[in-house]
């Protein structure tokens, strides 16, 4: 792309409490924990049912279980795996690689056989943090993963006497209690980590080229790629986060941890920017609706980062007045775009506002976010975040600059942008181009300055020579009352080329018809735009994380044609 100067419209939108251009640190991203303990070493950093751990006592853990990592072997640059659900040891084991010097490899429990082997394989994981129920799984493919040691825990790990005890007796006569074949050396326990007294925090050589994390993407998009994360990428982007939302105090917060820490969004907000604030995580490893109501109702947190489809469903839940959710300052909304009605129906049933922004793994991932003080737009993702540059290009080349009002491809240049991709530079070539990352996101920017996502741009569909843009029809499918969630795909036709399907969840004690949503439809879109199909279904492919997996939905329909 020719050089042409950054407009920066979004700049006069700021809060006045929010500088421009803040400085920047280049530090390791465990410096924050170091700070936390330093300054506020009796404040709880985390609390899990009956375990409380203070921020001088996880440093003291990490650092222990950093120096045993050592001793087993692990080395500067060596990638880690830690398969984990959000429990204590999650927060531990993170912490502990980091100041091993190792790389964090993050691994979703839910993955299945070929999605392990090709993470841990690529990665080149020799060591590996996983749960014992999981161990099922990763023991059955032992002879094909690159890992030579298992450090296995049990949630009991994560609880104190007697809760410990219990649970392991309840999973004992529930059947449930796995056995796993600990022999001291190649499978050891959670508690060989912690047997020593020496510690260790091995500072990277330069973390704006050491890498701390190695986060793979989701694969919606075919073989997940691993992100190369520097230690300076998740230190900026916490710095950023912390600067635009101003309000967040330090050493008075309390996070609700329900995102998934193996996830980059959960772990840069519910793992990182608590530990820049001392504030206090409430990790909570499985996401129950109930549950979660009356953790809010009787934890008092007083920031809740979520998905859009955690809020959606806690709307659904009938006894949502019976929970006192008043200690919430913040909402947080990232991971897939917030349909408009989701929003205003959650405000209209608590009153709380939230705040919308934006991301992607291979910006660490925050790059926007909406002002706490000052206007909000509907639909919108906000603003730059400060020290963030960003520009619309065209689709065709993304050579050509574009100006307000113009759709086009998102494009972002800051400190928090990725290093590359593991292993592949012709991807990273091709995203990373003369010091812009390309998002492969549709989107505006408006007169201020403020930014919507219009849609991927892989899930564009033309039809009949027009744009169409599925996140459109979504919008208004969201609007129908009968309608929980919806999609819209675009598949091809044999003669029109292209034609939208969507699909449809209907609420809870609903009926809804294909007629009725094509109805809807007709009346609030160009023609051209009405879905010729309807598939009305129980539910829709998600990541963990709420986002829909369009390409699940096209995967299926190929599959059907293919029969």
């Amino acid at each position: 792309m020719p050089e042409t100067p950054v407009a920066r419209p979004w700049l006069a939108s700021y809060d006045p409490l929010v500088p421009p251009n803040p400085a920047i640190e280049a530090v390791p991203v465990f410096e924050y924990l170091d700070r936390a303990a330093r300054d506020y070493p009796e404040r709880e950093a985390l609390r899990f049912q009956n375990l409380r751990m203070s921020y001088a006592m996880l440093l003291e853990r990490a650092e222990t279980a950093a120096a045993a990592l050592r001793r087993l072997g692990v080395g500067p640059g060596d990638r880690v795996a830690v398969m984990l659900p959000n429990l204590p040891q999650t927060m531990v084991a993170y912490w502990a690689v980091l100041k091993a010097g190792a790389v964090a490899v993050m691994v979703n429990p839910l993955y299945m056989e070929s999605e392990l082997t090709h993470q841990l394989g690529d990665a080149g994981c020799a060591t590996m943090i996983v749960l014992d129920h999981l161990w099922p799984k990763v023991a059955a493919l032992r002879e094909r993963l690159p890992v030579r040691r298992y450090i296995v825990t049990s949630v009991a790990d994560g609880l104190r006497f007697p809760l410990g005890l219990l649970f392991g007796l309840k999973m004992w006569r529930a059947g449930q209690r796995v056995a796993v074949p600990f022999d001291g050396k190649t499978v050891l326990r959670w508690g060989a980590l912690f047997t020593g007294k020496a510690r260790l925090s091995h500072p990277p050589a330069d973390p704006e080229k050491d890498l701390a994390l190695l986060q793979y993407t989701g694969g919606t998009t075919g073989i997940a790629k691993g992100v190369m994360i520097t230690h300076a990428n998740l230190a900026a982007n916490v710095q950023q986060c912390a600067t635009q939302l101003h309000a967040f105090g330090r050493g008075t917060e309390t996070f609700l941890a329900i995102l998934p820490f193996f996830h980059v969004y959960g772990l840069t907000v519910c793992l990182n920017l608590p530990a820049a604030l001392a504030a206090t995580v409430y990790p909570i490893p499985r996401y129950v609706p109930a549950d979660l109501l009356r953790a809010i109702h009787t934890l008092r947190p007083t920031i809740f980062p979520g998905a859009p489809a955690i809020y959606g469903s806690l709307m659904q839940q009938k006894d949502l007045a019976q929970y006192d959710i008043s200690s919430l300052r913040y909402l947080v909304s990232g991971s897939a775009p917030l349909p408009q009605e989701v929003q205003r129906r959650f405000h209209e049933l608590t009153g709380a506002e939230i705040i919308e922004g934006y991301g992607l793994t291979e910006a660490s991932p925050v790059t926007h976010f909406n002002p706490l003080n000052g206007v909000r737009k509907s639909g919108s993702i906000g603003l730059p975040l400060p020290a963030t540059d960003a520009r619309i290009v065209d689709l065709k080349t993304g050579d050509t600059v574009l100006g307000p009002g113009q759709e086009g491809e998102l494009c972002i240049s800051g400190p928090q942008v990725m290093r590359g991709y593991w292993k592949r530079p012709e991807d990273t070539a091709a995203t990373l181009r003369e010091g812009w990352l390309y998002t492969g996101d549709v989107a505006v920017m408006d007169e201020e300055g403020y930014f919507s996502i219009v849609d991927r741009k892989k899930d564009l569909a033309i039809i009949g020579g027009y744009n169409v843009y599925p996140r459109e029809i979504e919008e208004v499918l969201y609007q129908h009352p009968k309608v929980k969630e919806a999609a819209a795909v675009g598949l091809p036709h044999p003669s029109r080329g292209e034609i939208i399907k969507a699909y449809v969840v209907p609420k809870e004690g609903e009926t809804v018809q294909r007629s009725e949503i094509v109805a809807w439809c007709r009346r609030k879109l160009a023609n051209y735009k009405v879905p010729r199909e309807v598939e009305i279904r129980a539910d829709l492919p998600k990541t963990l994380v709420g986002k829909v997996l369009r390409r699940a939905l096209r995967d299926e329909e190929a599959a059907h044609a293919g029969r």
